[in-house]
């Protein structure tokens, strides 16, 4: 049951959890286009648009969407370029805290150009200045004041760790949405509660060309939760048994996949908050995933809590908010 006088479910807390997203704020440069373009040839794009992205800001414009409050932090380029003036923007439009990003003089914010075809799978090419990486980010106390958990993307395992095993010791939950391929003696291992890996990374982590097989591998070097999505396949996981579980995706007509991954770990962050059960809170997750691939616009495509409550209760997609298409 949804409240209809506010975005959050019913039984949720009435003061939304505060959610911790760590990671890079991405200007992208998206374009819709018939298919990529072969090596040396040019294509013409049918649409364009200038948005912001990155894993962890779009999680956090998921978990907005959804009722959830989020505040991001990590790195971006110079106070004075135009990128940086652009996201802030964005994310003052959407209520997201930005109080925690730092910004690093003489240095370019991530950019990314994006091509999404009629199948509505994209393609990037982004530059992240390497300098990014040194970043140093704000005390401790003042990152987990008021936080009810941490969504970092595994790439900034770098500049975070510290921080997720100090949460993980006052028993915050951490939540890594796992896009890269990880050393099996990293650190986020063992400061998270939770990873959620893509197929790709979460088979090359392993070295096994099989999801259940790398769960099991992974599951032996540290106590988190384990899942990995798999797009339209679903999400495969392992229960507190180490038995192997399926949650199926909800079928849609996919026009646009960029963002979905993350509203997904922004969803079941926000879920883990709420302490729905861990089958619910991965199909809570799918649903929002589903709901933004119906329309363009990466993150900024992500629904409401009243249309995930209601493709969750009915199995259909609600219509999708004026604007939003």
């Amino acid at each position: 049951m949804t409240d209809s006088r506010t975005n959050f479910h019913a039984a949720a807390p009435k003061i939304p959890p505060r959610i911790l997203c760590i990671g890079m704020p991405v200007r992208d440069l998206t374009f819709r286009v018939s298919g990529v373009p072969a090596r040396g040839s040019k294509e013409n794009a049918t649409h364009f648009d200038e948005i912001c992205g990155g894993n962890a800001l779009n999680a956090a414009i998921g978990i907005v969407r959804l009722g959830g409050r989020a505040s991001i932090c990590g790195p971006m380029g110079d106070a004075r370029e135009a990128s940086s003036r652009f996201i802030f923007e964005k994310l003052a439009h959407e209520g997201i805290e930005t109080k925690h990003i730092m910004h690093l003089p003489g240095l370019v914010t991530p950019i990314s150009t994006v091509m999404v075809d009629p199948s509505g799978e994209r393609t990037i090419v982004t530059f992240r200045d390497p300098e990014l990486w040194k970043v140093r980010l704000p005390s401790t106390e003042k990152l987990l004041e008021d936080c009810a958990a941490i969504l970092t993307e595994s790439r900034a395992a770098e500049f975070c760790t510290d921080l997720c095993a100090e949460a993980r010791r006052r028993g915050i939950p951490v939540v890594v949405d796992v896009d890269r391929a990880m050393s099996l003696r990293e650190g986020l291992l063992n400061a998270s509660s939770h990873l959620v890996f893509s197929s790709e990374p979460l088979q090359e982590t392993a070295g096994i060309a099989d999801d259940g097989e790398a769960l099991k591998k992974i599951a032996k070097l540290t106590p988190s939760f384990l899942a990995g999505t798999r797009g339209p396949k679903g999400t495969i996981w392992l229960d507190e048994q180490g038995h192997l579980q399926e949650t199926p995706a909800f079928p849609v007509h996919t026009v646009d996949t960029l963002g979905a991954g993350d509203v997904f770990h922004g969803a079941f962050a926000l879920a883990i908050t709420e302490k729905q059960e861990l089958r619910q809170a991965l199909r809570f997750a799918s649903a929002a995933a589903a709901l933004k691939c119906t329309r363009h616009g990466g993150a900024f495509a992500a629904p409401q809590r009243v249309e995930v409550e209601q493709l969750l209760s009915q199995g259909q997609p609600a219509a999708p908010a004026e604007g939003d298409q």
